[in-house]
C-alpha cells in the first residue's frame, strides 16, 4: 500500500517526478507483492478556493454500505471491501471490465485538515477536505523600522 500526500494543499510541493514515483512504485509493489498506485482507483484533487479541497475517487458500480472513508491521526483512507452477496451477482456476465476489485486509498493530511463530508454521486466518492489555518500559524508580514536619519540640506 502506498501513501499519498496531498500535495495541493499548502505547504506541500508538487510532485515533479511523478512518471518517476510510479516506475518506482510499481518496482517495489513486484517486490513486496502490493498492489501497485496505479493499479488503485483514480483519484483528482480539486482546490476549490484558499480553504477547501475536494478530492474525486472513481468508484464505478460500489454501494455506500461498501466504501469506507476514515481519518486516523494525520492520514486519511479511503477503502471499498466487496459485500456478501457480490458472489450471488457473478452469474449471467459474459463480460466484465469495470474493475470491482478490494482497495484502499492512504493520503498524508497537512496538518489543521479536516473531513467535512463526503457522497457518493453518479460512481464518483466526493470527498470535501478543509484547511484551517489558526491565525497564529499565517504567514505575516513584519515591517521593517529604518533607524537612520537622512541628511539634510542646509542653505
Amino acid at each position: 500500500m502506498a501513501l499519498r500526500t496531498l500535495s495541493a494543499l499548502p505547504g506541500f510541493s508538487d510532485s515533479v517526478f511523478a512518471d518517476r514515483f510510479n516506475r518506482i512504485d510499481r518496482l517495489f509493489s513486484q517486490l513486496t507483492g502490493d498492489a501497485p498506485v496505479t493499479s488503485l482507483p483514480a483519484y483528482d484533487l480539486k482546490k476549490i478556493d484558499a480553504s477547501n479541497y475536494l478530492l474525486n475517487v472513481s468508484v464505478p458500480g460500489w454501494k455506500e454500505d461498501e466504501l469506507e472513508i476514515e481519518t486516523v491521526g494525520g492520514t486519511l483512507n479511503v477503502s471499498g471491501k466487496h459485500s456478501e452477496n457480490e458472489s450471488q451477482d457473478e452469474q449471467g456476465w459474459i463480460y466484465k471490465g469495470i474493475r470491482r476489485s478490494d482497495f484502499r486509498l492512504s493520503f498524508t493530511l497537512p496538518e489543521h485538515t479536516k473531513v467535512s463530508n463526503a457522497k457518493l454521486e453518479s460512481g464518483i466518492l466526493q470527498v470535501s477536505i478543509y484547511q484551517e489555518i489558526p491565525e497564529s500559524e499565517k504567514p505575516r508580514k513584519i515591517a521593517i523600522e529604518n533607524t537612520q536619519k537622512a541628511i539634510e540640506h542646509q542653505a
